[in-house]
């Protein structure tokens, strides 16, 4: 499997290139920023782009899709409905703490549900719809990998503080889509480094302990 990684914008999101090597049939996840210097590398390593995908609306995963899907009118656009429209509602704002201004993308060619299906080339994956972080958030799984955005990081998890957010909902998400993946499953987040299923069941603090560390029994229905 063709894997590449690109660390982009300002905000230090991770986008990555995943696909089939004999093909170049790629897509390309949370294209948050520098569009073009993106599809200029594409180009370089020969990759026929025919999907880019968005796990969540914040605009750090989301602010280059507009002009990649320019650039590349050939691909399609998936995403979870939920988040969709909240690209556009948080664009005017764009400027102030991303540093300039962001074009919301087209419509989706594809609304993402849980359980679908995406193929590239010979490769086969799954999206998860892991709510919490963003009402929408998906994950794509498959391959002995999985693409969590800001679902689940190295030692941490996506932020519930923000409008939309849902602590337990997130907490409930990795345990029952995430941590029910095989150990060996490598985690790409959508920030810093890459980990495993097993190393973030064992040895993160936010799913060993979330009472201690979030303050609430995510079992537990909210107030």
């Amino acid at each position: 499997m063709l894997l590449q990684g690109f660390v982009v914008g300002q905000l230090q999101a991770n986008c990555f290139v995943v696909g089939d090597e004999a093909t170049r049939e790629v897509m390309v996840i949370d294209p948050g920023d520098q569009a073009a210097a993106l599809v200029e590398q594409f180009t370089q390593r020969d990759y026929r782009v025919t999907a880019v995908i968005a796990t969540h609306h914040h605009l750090d995963h989301t602010g280059g899709i507009h002009d990649l899907l320019t650039a590349l009118p050939e691909a399609r656009f998936l995403m979870h409905a939920l988040d969709y429209p909240a690209i556009a509602e948080s664009a005017p704002s764009a400027t102030a703490w991303y540093g300039h201004a962001v074009t919301p993308p087209r419509a989706p060619d594809r609304l993402l549900g849980h359980g679908d299906e995406i193929v590239i080339g010979a490769h086969r994956f799954r999206a998860l719809h892991c709510p919490g972080h963003t009402p929408g958030s998906v994950c794509i799984a498959g391959e002995g990998a999985v693409f969590t955005g800001d679902v689940l990081f190295q030692g941490s998890i996506g932020r519930s503080d923000f409008p939309g957010s849902d602590g337990r909902a997130l907490i409930r998400s990795i345990r029952e889509h995430l941590l029910t993946l095989p150990e060996d499953t490598v985690v790409y987040p959508g920030h810093g480094a890459a980990t495993s299923i097993g190393e973030e069941r064992a040895y993160n603090p936010f799913l060993v302990d979330p009472e201690r560390t979030l303050g609430f029994d995510p079992a537990a229905d909210g107030d």
